[in-house]
């Protein structure tokens, strides 16, 4: 499995945030939306970076409640790690780990094709894992 894989199923649908977008306005699109995330994207279309939970939480500590009337270009994290459609299951794991990052731009011919989650990575290796152990129980019931 790749992230193509994941993409079929899920959809290539991304949900965004602009750079001046606030803060406010942002953690309420993470709530409504139950996400962990979202592209910062300028009007342009070029993906400026991220926003995610973590990048909040450190904006709070350090400004307190003035974070929230601040910007996402102002918290977003702007060094982008990107994943292509062909990428496997198993790198993209390894990446996540490494990197300790739990959300990934998919880039294909330089533009943006999805954004995937440490879930939607979980949830594609069990179902591999499954597939698996369903085609095993029945090559040894026909064996």
């Amino acid at each position: 499995m790749n992230v193509a894989g994941i993409l079929k199923g899920k959809g290539a649908d991304v949900i965004s945030a602009r750079p001046s977008d606030t803060i406010a306005a942002v953690c309420n699109i993470l709530g409504s939306k139950r996400i962990g995330a979202v592209l910062v994207i300028g009007a342009d279309g070029d993906i400026l970076g991220i926003l995610s939970e973590r990048d909040i939480v450190r904006g709070l500590a350090e400004c307190g409640n003035e974070c929230l009337a601040q910007t996402a270009a102002d918290w977003m994290t702007s060094s982008l790690i990107t994943v292509a459609p062909s990428e496997t299951i198993d790198n993209v794991m390894a990446l996540m780990t490494q990197k300790r990052i739990r959300h990934l731009p998919v880039i294909e011919e330089g533009k943006l094709a999805g954004f995937i989650s440490i879930g939607d990575v979980v949830k594609s290796r069990m179902d591999e894992v499954e597939r698996e152990a369903a085609a095993l129980r029945d090559y040894i019931a026909t064996g």
